[in-house]
């Protein structure tokens, strides 16, 4: 099961990132992960967040301009060559990677990479084989 991934517009200013993060806490909303890329001109913070609707809602309602999008979580072992080994797989199967970043923690000797690919169908297909966890929501405390 997929799940969801908030995208928000950020302004090249100092604080901005800062003010979304307060904004959330104030809200009771934990982030599980977060990923930062910038251009020029803007910047684009990507989070899985412990309640998905009710940030977007809270952002929204403050401002800013967001898109919500399905991403997997997939579970990788905390060891070395753990991601490079699902990488591999990923390779050899031909999908390809978009974007990728970690959730926050491990668990049970498991560490969890959030990834947005463009064949999800071969991606469910050869995880399914080869008996990769995908985590749901459940799996990572998310509402």
């Amino acid at each position: 099961m997929n799940i969801l991934q908030i995208s928000v517009f950020l302004e090249n200013r100092a604080g901005q990132l800062a003010e979304i993060t307060r904004l959330l806490a104030d809200n009771g909303i934990d982030i599980r992960a977060l990923s930062i890329a910038e251009t020029a001109d803007y910047g684009l913070a990507r989070m899985v967040v412990s309640e998905s609707h009710k940030a977007s809602q809270v952002l929204l309602n403050h401002g800013n301009i967001l898109s919500m999008t399905p991403v997997w979580a997939v579970e990788v072992p905390d060891q070395p060559g753990g991601l490079a080994d699902l990488l591999a797989i990923l390779a050899d199967s031909q999908i390809d990677v978009e974007y990728m970043y970690s959730l926050f923690g491990e668990k049970e000797g498991h560490a969890y990479m959030v990834l947005r690919i463009t064949n999800e169908a071969m991606f469910l297909s050869v995880l399914g084989e080869r008996r990769i966890k995908i985590a749901g929501m459940e799996d990572l405390g998310l509402k």
